[in-house]
């Protein structure tokens, strides 16, 4: 039978590649160390380590089983803490992922509200994510709960969506447009280079689109997951960005932001595994429309 030990042992010996330090690192001796490994390799009728005089070297085998022993090893880590967290009071830990322009302005509102409604429950909160790494991780239950942008490729997912956010253009102040005010044609940015989401984003698509029926193809020069390193890289001057929404990021003195005058919104939605029935969840989904409703009502006041 293999022992999560017998992982932490194999583990050390894989990633020092030596039976000596991997020892010495885990404060144990050679022998036993060097035994351990032999009945791992025996229960699963594999050989995991081609052993030299020198150097120990992993077998396709040892390769894939280091993998998954770092993916074990890190879940039982995470489960340890979450169950130490509701050892100490919390009535339940809810991890949730945002989308880039989310992070900003609706993450700390949905953690304002959720300290007022739901006081006992924790938040574990990963921000700047992209649609396909969340809809990833909750098909693998390492989420419980995303808010990101729609669509998604798994019918395994399920979405209540909360807000359409309109794309605007994000210019370096140095570009020849960014004195102006008022909405601006796609069109008039078919020359430059664009820094932008990585392909396999909701938004990428949408612009690629636009930008087809306006009858150019962009040219991207870099791409970065994360909105703050594209604001980032407009302010650097290397080109400019489309993202969604002006309000959901947060501006500098070095770039300018044009509305399009094409009106193309995109999405946001409060995204989880289809059949996950658990009461916190139901909570934070109604929790995510209050807190959007938040953000509405406080911009139309501002108006």
């Amino acid at each position: 039978m293999v022992e999560l030990r017998h992982l932490r042992y194999f583990l050390a010996v894989a990633e020092e590649k030596h039976f000596g330090r991997a020892a010495d690192r885990l404060h144990m001796a050679q022998p036993p160390l060097s035994s351990q490994i032999k009945q791992l390799e025996a229960e699963l009728d594999t050989l995991l380590l081609e052993r030299t005089t020198r150097k120990v070297e992993l077998t396709e085998a040892g390769a894939l089983l280091m993998e998954r022993a770092r993916q074990i090893l890190a879940e039982v880590e995470a489960t340890k803490h979450d169950v130490a967290e509701v050892g100490r009071g919390a009535a339940g830990i809810l991890r949730v992922g945002f989308a880039g322009t989310a992070t900003y302005r609706l993450m700390p509102e949905i953690v304002r509200v959720a300290r007022e409604r739901m006081p006992l429950v924790r938040l574990q909160v990963a921000g700047e994510k992209l649609t396909p790494q969340m809809e990833e991780a909750l098909l693998e239950n390492r989420l419980d709960v995303a808010i990101l942008r729609p669509p998604v490729q798994s019918s395994e997912i399920s979405i209540d969506e909360i807000q359409q956010t309109r794309l605007v253009a994000v210019l370096p102040q140095q570009h020849e447009l960014a004195q102006e005010a008022g909405p601006v044609s796609i069109k008039a940015f078919a020359k430059d280079d664009i820094v932008g989401y990585p392909r396999s984003s909701s938004v990428f698509s949408v612009i690629s689109e636009m930008a087809r029926q306006a009858g150019f193809r962009p040219r991207i020069v870099q791409e970065a997951t994360e909105t703050s390193t594209l604001i980032a890289l407009v302010s650097a001057g290397l080109g400019v960005s489309f993202v969604p929404g002006s309000q959901s990021f947060p501006l500098n003195s070095s770039i300018a932001v044009r509305p399009l005058e094409e009106e193309v919104t995109v999405g946001l939605g409060t995204a989880w595994k289809t059949g996950n029935d658990s009461p916190l969840l139901s909570s934070f989904i109604e929790l995510a429309r209050e807190a959007t409703r938040n953000l509405e009502n406080h911009s139309i006041q501002s108006a």
